[in-house]
C-alpha cells in the first residue's frame, strides 16, 4: 500500500523518500537521454543538438531540486580549485560602547566596616586607589502622568491676565505626550513591533492602554509628518539618478476599494488584497509610496516628473513610463541579469553559465576596487576604471551572447533574451560614473516594509497604507542619516505644531545632537534618584 507522503511527519522517513526521489530522477534523466539519441539516429540530427537538449534538461532539473530543497541564496559555487579563505576567529571580546552615556555610581564602605580588622584605628580614605568595574544596565521603561501647571497673574487694576502658554499637545486636548507617540510610531515602523504586541509590553512596564487608542497616536504623528514625507519625495526626485523598486503590501479591511480593497469570500473569510510598497531610494532618502496597483499609471505617479536616470529591473512598467517622459532614462540592474544565469546553474556546474557569471562578476569586481564616494575626483577614477577595464568585459559578454549555441525556448535563451533586451540599459553606467551597476541600494530600502509586513501583516485601510507610507519614509530617511530618529521625529512633530516649514535630518543635526544629549541629562536624573535611597541607606 503506496504511504501518503503529504501526511507524513516522519524526518527519517521523508529523507528516505528524497533519496529515492533522486535515485528514481537520475534513472529517468539516463532513460530519457538514451531516447533523445535514439531519435537523433532516426531522424539524421546532429549530436550537438542532442547535447543541448541533454544539458538543457539537467539544466531544469537542478533548477527544480535547487527549489526544492536548496538555500535561498545567490552565492554562486566555488571552484573545486580555488584556495579556501580562513576563517576569521568567531567571538569578539568585549566590544566598547562609544554611545553609551557613562554613568559613575560610587559604592562606600558602611560606617560600621570603617575599622581596620587588625589594630581597629579607624580607616581614612586611600587618595588616588580605588577598585572599578563597568556592566551594562537595562533601564526598564517608565511611564509618568505629567500635570501641567499654569499659574495665571492678573494686574491689579483688572486690565488683564496673563498665564503661561500650554505645552505642545500632539493631539489638541490629548493625554499622551509628542514623546510618547513617537515611541510608539518607531516601535511599529522602524522596529516591526505591531500594536497588540506593544499593547502586552506597555501592561508589563505598567500602562495599561489598547491598540485603538496607540493607532491614534501614530495616526497623529503621521499627519504632522506629512509635509517632511512631501519634502523627502521632492529632495529624492531632484537628484540626478534614483533607484526605483516595488514589493507587495497587503491590505485586510472588510470595505470597498478605498476602504480596503478586500470582500468576504463564499466561505465567508476576509479576502485581502495585494497592494504595492513604490521605493524611491538614493544614498541619504528613501521614499514609500503604498498602492493599490502595479500598473504604469502607478508607476508614472510615483516618479512624477522626474528628469534624470532610474535604475531599475526589467518591470514591463518602467519602459512604458519612460516612453511618454523624454526626460526620464533607464539603467538595468545587472545583479538581476546575474541571478538569471544563477538560477538557471545553482549547482556551479553548467560551462555556459558559468562563463558569462564569471565575466558579470569581474565587472563586480571593478566596482569594488573603485572609489564609492561622490566627489569629482571619485567620480573621474571610477569613470576611468569602468572604461578601461569594464567596459571590455562588457564587450567579452555580448560576443558570448552571439556566440553561444542554445535550444530555442530553453531557460538560458530566456536569461540570454532578458541581458540582450535591456542591453542599453545595462551600459548606460559606462557613460555616467554616477549610475550604480545594481539596484541593490533601493532592495536593501525595501527590507523594512518586508520585515513590517512579515510581523504586522500590512495595513487595515486605505487611511493605513498612508501612515504606513508615511512613517516608513522618515523612519527609513532618519536610520540612513546616522542621527537619532526619535530626537528627529519629536523636533519635526513640533515644527509642524509650531507652523514651521518642514526639514530633513541633514538640516537639524546640531538640534538632534542638542535634544539627544537633553534625553541623556533625564536619564541621568533618573539614575540619580533611583540610586538616592541605596545611598543614604549606606
Amino acid at each position: 500500500m503506496a504511504r501518503d507522503l503529504s501526511q507524513e511527519t516522519d524526518v527519517r522517513i521523508l529523507q528516505q523518500a528524497v533519496r529515492l526521489l533522486e535515485q528514481e530522477n537520475g534513472k529517468l534523466v539516463a532513460k530519457v537521454a538514451s531516447l533523445l539519441q535514439s531519435i537523433a539516429a532516426l531522424q539524421g540530427q546532429s549530436g550537438t543538438q542532442v547535447q543541448l537538449e541533454l544539458k538543457a534538461l539537467e539544466l531544469q532539473l537542478a533548477a527544480l531540486q535547487k527549489k526544492l530543497f536548496g538555500e535561498s541564496s545567490e552565492r554562486s559555487a566555488r571552484p573545486t580549485d580555488e584556495p579556501k579563505a580562513e576563517r576569521p576567529r568567531k567571538g569578539h571580546g568585549r566590544r566598547a560602547q562609544p554611545d553609551l552615556p557613562l554613568l559613575t555610581i560610587t559604592h562606600p564602605l558602611p560606617v560600621e566596616e570603617l575599622v581596620c580588622d587588625l589594630c581597629a584605628q579607624q580607616l581614612v580614605p586611600f587618595e588616588g586607589q580605588q577598585d572599578s568595574s563597568r556592566e551594562i544596565h537595562a533601564l526598564r521603561r517608565v511611564f509618568v502622568e505629567v500635570e501641567h501647571v499654569q499659574p495665571k497673574y492678573r494686574c491689579p487694576n483688572g486690565c488683564c491676565i496673563k498665564s503661561a502658554p500650554a505645552p505642545r499637545k500632539l493631539v489638541r486636548g490629548g493625554r499622551y505626550s509628542i514623546g510618547f507617540g513617537v515611541q510608539i510610531a518607531l516601535g511599529k515602523y522602524l522596529y516591526h513591533l505591531p500594536l497588540e504586541r506593544q499593547v502586552k509590553q506597555l501592561k508589563s512596564e505598567g500602562l495599561v492602554i489598547d491598540s485603538q487608542t496607540l493607532w491614534d497616536q501614530i495616526n497623529a504623528v503621521a499627519l504632522h509628518l506629512t509635509p517632511v514625507y512631501d519634502k523627502i519625495k521632492e529632495t529624492v526626485l531632484a537628484q540626478p539618478v534614483v533607484g526605483v523598486d516595488e514589493t507587495t503590501w497587503r491590505v485586510m479591511g472588510n470595505g470597498t476599494k478605498a476602504g480596503g480593497n478586500a470582500s468576504r469570500r463564499a466561505d465567508g473569510k476576509r479576502d485581502t488584497k495585494r497592494w504595492q510598497v513604490w521605493t524611491l531610494a538614493t544614498d541619504s532618502a528613501v521614499h514609500y509610496t503604498i498602492a493599490d496597483s502595479r500598473s504604469t499609471a502607478a508607476a508614472a505617479e510615483v516618479l512624477g516628473r522626474f528628469a534624470g536616470v532610474a535604475v531599475c529591473d526589467g518591470y514591463a512598467v518602467y519602459p512604458a513610463v519612460a516612453s511618454k517622459q523624454s526626460s526620464l532614462s533607464l539603467a538595468f540592474c545587472w545583479a538581476h541579469v546575474r541571478r538569471k544565469f544563477l538560477d538557471l546553474d545553482p549547482g556551479g556546474v553548467d560551462a555556459d553559465c558559468q562563463t558569462v557569471l564569471k565575466m558579470i562578476g569581474e565587472l563586480f569586481e571593478v566596482e569594488r576596487v573603485a572609489p564609492a564616494g561622490d566627489s569629482e575626483e571619485d567620480l573621474q577614477q571610477r569613470a576611468l576604471l569602468r572604461s578601461e577595464r569594464s567596459r571590455p568585459i562588457t564587450d567579452q559578454i555580448a560576443d558570448w551572447a552571439k556566440q553561444v549555441q542554445v535550444i530555442p525556448g530553453s531557460g538560458l535563451q530566456g536569461a540570454i533574451a532578458y541581458m540582450t533586451s535591456h542591453w542599453s540599459g545595462l551600459l548606460r553606467f559606462l557613460d555616467d560614473p554616477r549610475i550604480p551597476i545594481t539596484n541593490n541600494l533601493t532592495e536593501r530600502a525595501n527590507r523594512r516594509p518586508v520585515l513590517g509586513r512579515k510581523n504586522h501583516y500590512g495595513s487595515r485601510s486605505r487611511r493605513g497604507t498612508e501612515v504606513a507610507a508615511i512613517l516608513y519614509t522618515v523612519a527609513e530617511t532618519a536610520h540612513l542619516s546616522g542621527l537619532d530618529p526619535y530626537a528627529y521625529f519629536e523636533l519635526a512633530v513640533e515644527r509642524a505644531i509650531d507652523g514651521l516649514p518642514p526639514l530633513l535630518p541633514h538640516q537639524l543635526r546640531d538640534e538632534i545632537e542638542t535634544r539627544a544629549g537633553q534625553h541623556l541629562s533625564l536619564l541621568e536624573a533618573l539614575v540619580a534618584q533611583t540610586s538616592a535611597p541605596e545611598e543614604a541607606a549606606s
